[in-house]
């Protein structure tokens, strides 16, 4: 069995938490709960981890799928090297976002989230993960005649003359049934 990429796991868990941050959040500072700033905060630290975790990291066998648009944010973390890239930062950062969120009861949850997430970053760092961005391979054009895609025709297949195209009466020997069929007159 091939070894597990903890990287990958602990991308979608603070992707969900980041998430979860902000709709908790949002619902302490529209309900005006006694610590709605506790709530401001985990809406601007949710944003920051959504914008953060959104770009997946490459795996490092296999294919990895490319979340829509992630093009355009992998490049605004590829700016900040290697802080984005260990995973030891990340863990580290995340725990330390966690905290402030954890002392309102609405966003407990996304704290509990992001404290896993944390938890799983550091599996990964311990076991030599990083990210790496999803390169975009350039496109290869087909090639025409050896390769796979070969040329259309430019003629028509051969057909028949017209006059034996033309439909000709089938002449098909008689079948008998072998049930007698009678047919009853009223």
């Amino acid at each position: 069995m091939g070894r597990i990429e903890w990287a990958m796991w602990a991308n979608e868990q603070a992707l969900a938490s980041g998430l979860i941050l902000v709709t908790g959040g949002i619902v302490a500072v529209a309900a005006q709960f006694k610590g709605w700033p506790f709530a401001a905060y985990a809406i601007a630290a949710g944003v920051f981890i959504c914008l953060l975790e959104y770009p997946r990291g490459k795996r490092k066998k296999g294919s990895t799928m490319e979340r829509c648009g992630q093009k355009y944010l992998t490049a605004v973390v590829k700016v900040f090297g290697p802080i984005t890239r260990n995973y030891y930062v990340r863990a580290i950062l995340h725990a330390a976002l966690a905290v402030p969120a954890g002392f309102l009861l609405s966003t407990i949850l996304g704290t509990a989230c992001l404290g896993i997430a944390s938890a799983i970053y550091l599996l990964a760092a311990i076991r030599g993960e990083e990210w790496n961005p999803i390169e975009q391979k350039p496109q290869e054009r087909p090639q025409v005649g050896g390769g796979t895609i070969k040329q259309p025709p430019t003629m028509p297949p051969p057909r028949p003359p017209a006059e034996t195209r033309k439909k000709q009466p089938m002449e098909e020997p008689g079948r008998e049934n072998p049930i007698p069929v009678t047919i009853e007159a009223e």
